[in-house]
């Protein structure tokens, strides 16, 4: 398991953009906090709750297609 959250990690910081690394930490708790609606991140970056899911969306393809490499 800690190799697995090790590569999550790594393929957040080289796969995402900053952005994209916020929402996904945030929506999901990994940085060990209660996960987030998409409204509460929206209000947290300024930005509309459908911009949030289409940054999530982008991002958990990114990860999905990093992970499907290896």
């Amino acid at each position: 398991l800690k190799i697995q959250v090790s590569n999550l990690r790594n393929a957040l910081k080289e796969a995402l953009t900053e952005r994209e690394q916020t929402v996904v930490i945030a929506r999901y708790g990994l940085d060990g906090s209660e996960p987030k609606p998409q409204r509460e991140i929206a209000r947290a970056l300024g930005i509309s709750r459908s911009y949030v899911s289409r940054i999530e969306k982008k991002a958990l393809k990114l990860l999905k297609d990093r992970f499907d490499k290896q």
